[in-house]
């Protein structure tokens, strides 16, 4: 080779050889975008979202007239609350109904 490529960005070519250097077409790069928070965290403060409204409309409602005691649905368990999803190894979770 007649020439020194310093950053080897130079095409192996003769440099005799005149036949025009076809450019490659590339694609754009595809960017998946990182988030702080992992999908396991995701869930769960989607759920603790909705329990905390749950549990603000369930006081609104016990504030609410008396003559309504009846249909009022007492709140489940909690999703944090371990002790009541507690299970030997080898089971499934206990499900989480809200």
């Amino acid at each position: 080779m007649s020439k020194m490529d310093t950053q080897g960005m130079s095409a192996d070519r003769d440099p005799n050889d005149n036949t025009p250097i076809i450019p490659q077409e590339h694609k754009p790069a595809t960017i998946t975008p990182r988030r702080l928070l992992t999908e396991c965290m995701v869930r769960e403060l989607k759920i603790l979202i909705n329990e905390v409204l749950d549990e603000r409309e369930y006081k609104k409602k016990l504030k609410g007239p008396y003559d309504l005691y009846d249909e009022i649905e007492e709140l489940g368990h909690s999703y944090f609350d371990v002790e009541h999803f507690k299970h030997y190894v080898g089971e499934e979770e206990p499900p989480y109904n809200r």
